[in-house]
């Protein structure tokens, strides 16, 4: 038979004196920079798949010449090949703008709030959730 421990672990207590209201605060915050780690995933997919873009043009241009179209093979070259996707960047500078402008700060914040309201200690909201719909007793359902 398993032994099933049937409280959870001391990380995911909910600290004495703080409110119900707080640990939703607390996570709907935490789902608010999920959502922003998301977007920021997105935004390196974006760069990645520029950038291969980019170098698969190296073959476009080599087959155009090949083809005997040195003309297109040419404005291809010297109009999109290396372009900056917005003016005066390429995506690596979206990349560390967003990071340093938006993604940074916000992962600061919710890191000090949780920290200050907390106590540090991080998914409140979703160790609350996990405790409510477990069964007890079930293996599989441990705390």
């Amino acid at each position: 038979m398993v032994q099933v421990n049937e409280s959870p672990d001391d990380a995911h207590q909910v600290p004495d004196g703080v409110s119900e209201k707080t640990v939703a605060a607390l996570g709907a915050l935490s789902k608010a920079l999920e959502t922003t780690e998301r977007a920021r995933g997105h935004l390196y997919g974006f760069h990645q798949l520029t950038g291969t873009a980019d170098f698969q043009l190296d073959d476009a241009v080599r087959l155009l010449r090949e083809a005997g179209h040195e003309s297109q093979a040419r404005l291809v070259e010297q109009e999109i090949l290396g372009r900056n996707v917005i003016p005066g960047h390429w995506t690596f500078q979206i990349v560390e703008a967003y990071n340093d402008t938006y993604y940074r700060p916000f992962a600061a914040i919710e890191q000090a709030i949780v920290a200050e309201l907390g106590r540090g200690r991080d998914h409140l909201h979703e160790a609350r959730l996990k405790e409510r719909r477990r069964t007890p007793g079930h293996p599989d359902h441990s705390p």
